[in-house]
């Protein structure tokens, strides 16, 4: 029973221990330990600090990396729209031009048509005044005593030229 009722001289002899033992651990160890809580929790608010400022620059670094990403589909959108409306209008510019070079040929074509059918009209009369004359010719030249000789003789020199 001694260890639960202590007796007066082990409770002076263990105060007195324990005296010393602080006195020395403040003097010599309680400024150390405290300054090295102190930073360590000085450690820990600066960790957290940087941790928050670097949740908040990452949170605005996402924000506007989505806008970038908008712009840059926005961008995209323009630029597609844009290569369509040249690539209809280069389009549209070549079938106009080949609109344009088409008529230009047809009139060409028509005019040397044209030219040509007036060049084989002129040919076709001259061939026709030529055989008129020739025909003339041997008429005149042809004893005419009596007309009923002539006419025999134009019409013998009609049907040779219908057969020609």
């Amino acid at each position: 029973m001694q260890l639960l009722t202590p007796g007066f001289g082990l409770i002076i002899w263990t105060l007195l221990a324990f005296l010393i033992v602080f006195f020395i651990l403040k003097k010599y160890a309680w400024k150390p330990i405290l300054k090295s809580m102190n930073d360590r929790e000085q450690g820990i608010a600066d960790s957290l600090a940087t941790a928050e400022r670097i949740k908040t620059e990452m949170s605005q670094m996402k924000s506007e990396h989505e806008e970038l990403l908008v712009k840059a589909r926005e961008e995209r959108g323009q630029m597609l729209r844009d290569a369509k409306d040249t690539k209809d209008k280069i389009i549209s510019e070549a079938k106009e031009q080949a609109k344009v070079e088409t008529n230009k040929i047809i009139a060409d074509a028509q005019s040397v048509i044209e030219q040509q059918k007036m060049a084989a009209l002129t040919d076709l009369k001259n061939q026709v005044g030529t055989l008129v004359v020739e025909v003339s010719e041997k008429i005149l030249r042809r004893e005419l005593s009596n007309k009923q000789e002539q006419e025999k003789y134009i019409k013998q020199l009609a049907e040779n030229v219908k057969m020609n």
